[in-house]
């Protein structure tokens, strides 16, 4: 059984002072008089009391006087301004339960609505072949005003020695109401579903053959048939052929 897969992309002072006035140098005195007879008339404080208030001199500034600085004024935010927007939700996989990285599991796989771009490529061609049709899904998706839900999924259908043929997929939360112009690119559907064996694949793409030996050996072991497609759902990012943080789903459907 021949279907291994070929490279997933080469890719914040003080006031005036006021002296006060020492004590009187002691004066003789001459013989007191004998007083003279008291007054009558009011005493000058009455008649012109002193006033009581100073207005003060507001032509020059008091070069003696110094201004105290002004408390920093407190910063605060306009009125109305909008909450920081919330993270995007992490995208699911199609079985969320985490397999067992050193071995195969049997699972079922739910039909999901998913974006569909069929293309096909040679080898050589993949990973930039790949990268592209997700990247035109998620252009027509963000069109449409839909929200992508799950990771990206490549379901390889025809494979020979040249290349092979795909369909890319994305899944989403429901069907839009409004879908594109038949022809024009994307379709929708769903993603595969049924009982299928999940084959985990940790490390660089240039090696997943690896993996597919691994799935071919343990089911002719088995005798287990199955569909002559299989699913990869890619659980990081294909960002590089060569990253061996790359985690990938490898589904093969049971008859």
């Amino acid at each position: 059984m021949s279907r291994y897969r070929c490279l997933l992309l080469a890719g914040l002072l003080a006031g005036p002072v006021t002296l006060a006035a020492g004590p009187a140098l002691a004066q003789d005195r001459p013989q007191e008089a004998p007083p003279p007879p008291a007054s009558t008339a009011p005493p000058p404080a009455v008649t012109n009391p002193l006033p009581t208030t100073t207005t003060p001199d507001t032509g020059k500034p008091d070069p003696n006087r110094t201004t105290a600085p002004q408390p920093e004024k407190a910063l605060t935010p306009p009125v109305g301004s909008p909450a920081p927007a919330a993270a995007p939700a992490a995208r699911k996989t199609l079985v969320e339960t985490p397999g067992d990285a050193n071995d195969v599991d049997e699972v079922s796989l739910p039909p999901k609505p998913a974006a569909i771009l069929t293309g096909k490529a040679k080898w050589e061609e993949a990973v930039p072949s790949l990268k592209a049709a997700f990247a035109r899904i998620e252009a027509d998706l963000a069109k449409l005003g839909v929200a992508p839900t799950g990771r990206p999924i490549a379901v390889f259908a025809k494979t020979d020695d040249d290349g092979f043929q795909y369909e890319a997929m994305v899944p989403v939360a429901e069907m839009p109401a409004s879908k594109p112009p038949e022809g024009d690119g994307i379709r929708f559907g769903t993603t595969p579903s049924g009982k299928a064996l999940r084959f985990p694949h940790k490390g660089s793409y240039d090696e997943i053959d690896g993996t597919y030996e691994t799935l071919t050996a343990y089911l002719d072991a088995k005798d287990i048939v199955v569909q002559d497609r299989f699913i990869e759902e890619y659980v990081t990012d294909l960002n590089d052929r060569a990253d061996e943080k790359l985690d990938v789903n490898i589904y093969a459907l049971v008859k």
